[in-house]
């Protein structure tokens, strides 16, 4: 996934089919200038970390 379309998802607060390692997430925040985002499986919430943009997979 690149940096711009990661950023329209987690600013439309929708819910977009993206995976990361196969599991499905929610991205809260993208860091442009690291190429990074904050995201949570949504099955658990709780499990929130930092991968980089282009490990993301939108479905």
């Amino acid at each position: 996934m690149n940096i711009a379309r990661a950023k329209e998802i987690a600013e439309t607060g929708k819910t977009v089919h993206v995976t990361f390692q196969g599991t499905p997430v929610m991205i809260q925040h993208v860091n442009e200038q690291d190429g990074t985002a904050r995201i949570y499986p949504i099955s658990h919430p709780e499990q929130e970390q930092t991968v980089t943009v282009n490990s993301l997979q939108e479905q």
